[in-house]
C-alpha cells in the first residue's frame, strides 16, 4: 500500500513559503534566458539566488554517491528533456527551448517547479509544444481536487497531449512532495480516469507534463544524467507545486505580485 504524506496546517504554510521560494528562484531565472548566455552563468544566478534566501538546492549532489548531480538546477535545451547540466561551453541560442527545473529546501521543506522557454525566434510548431505543454499542466491541475484521483489528473494531461498529436513522455512523472522532494504518489502523465490513488486535503504534489514534437521514447547520455529523445525532436516541460484542499487547488509556486 501507498503510504500518502497528508500535511499539518503547521508543514502546510512552510510548504507554501518553501514554494514560493523557488518561485521565486525560477523567476530569477528565467528572465536572464537570453540568446549567448551560458547555461553555466543561468546555474550559477540559480545558486547565488537561492544563497540569497536561505534555500538549499535539491538538485545538487542528488542521486547516488559514485555519480551524484553537479548542478545546482537542471537546464535542458531542445531535445534534452529533463536533467541537463549547466556548462561553460553551451550558450542559448535564438530559436532554443529551454527549460529551467528549480528545486530546492527551504527551512526543511521542498518546493519544486519548472518552466520552458522559447529564445527569441522560435518555430510555429514549437510554440505550439510549448503552449500546450503549458495548458496541459493546468488541466491536470484542475483535476487535482479532493475525491478525484491521480487518474483523473493523468487522464487530463495525456488526452490533451493526444488532442493535439504531441507525444507524452511516459517514464517519468510527477511525484507527492513535502520534507522530501520526492514522495509518495507518483503523478504520472498518463493514466485512467478515477484509477490511482484517492486525492485528500492536506496532499501536496508537484504536477510536471513533459511533451515531445516526436515519438516519447527516451535515452540517457554518457553523463548518467541528461535524458534526451531518442529520435532529436524537442521536448517541453512545465511544473508546479500543488496542494489540495476542500476546494479548487492552491498553486503554492505560483509567482506572487
Amino acid at each position: 500500500m501507498v503510504n500518502i504524506y497528508v500535511k499539518t496546517e503547521e508543514e502546510i504554510a512552510h510548504m507554501r513559503e518553501a514554494g514560493q521560494c523557488a518561485a521565486f528562484v525560477l523567476d530569477t531565472v528565467r528572465k536572464a534566458v537570453v540568446s549567448g548566455v551560458s547555461t553555466w552563468d543561468l546555474d550559477q544566478l540559480a545558486k547565488k539566488t537561492m544563497d540569497s534566501v536561505g534555500a538549499i538546492s535539491a538538485s545538487y549532489g542528488y542521486g547516488e554517491k559514485s555519480n551524484p548531480f553537479p548542478r545546482y538546477i537542471c537546464i535542458s535545451r531542445n531535445e534534452e528533456v529533463v536533467h541537463g547540466m549547466g556548462r561553460k561551453e553551451v550558450l542559448v541560442q535564438s530559436g532554443d527551448l529551454v527549460s529551467l527545473d528549480v528545486a530546492l529546501y527551504y527551512h526543511g521543506f521542498a518546493g519544486d517547479n519548472t518552466v520552458t522557454i522559447g529564445v527569441d525566434s522560435v518555430g510555429t510548431k514549437q510554440k505550439t509544444l510549448l503552449k500546450v505543454t503549458e495548458q496541459a499542466l493546468y488541466r491536470g491541475i484542475d483535476q487535482a481536487v479532493e475525491g478525484n484521483c491521480v487518474g483523473d489528473i493523468s487522464w487530463a494531461i495525456q488526452s490533451f497531449a493526444e488532442q493535439h498529436h504531441l507525444g507524452v513522455v511516459r517514464e517519468l512523472v510527477g511525484h507527492g512532495i513535502g520534507r522530501n522532494m520526492h514522495e509518495e504518489p507518483q503523478v504520472p502523465n498518463v493514466g485512467r480516469p478515477h484509477a490511482g490513488t484517492r486525492l485528500k486535503a492536506g496532499m501536496t504534489l508537484a504536477i510536471e507534463p513533459m511533451f515531445t514534437l516526436g515519438l516519447p521514447r527516451l535515452q540517457t547520455l554518457k553523463d548518467g544524467w541528461t535524458i534526451v529523445t531518442a529520435d532529436g525532436k524537442p521536448s517541453a516541460h512545465f511544473e508546479h507545486t500543488i496542494l489540495i484542499t476542500k476546494k479548487e487547488p492552491e498553486i503554492l509556486t505560483m509567482v506572487k505580485n
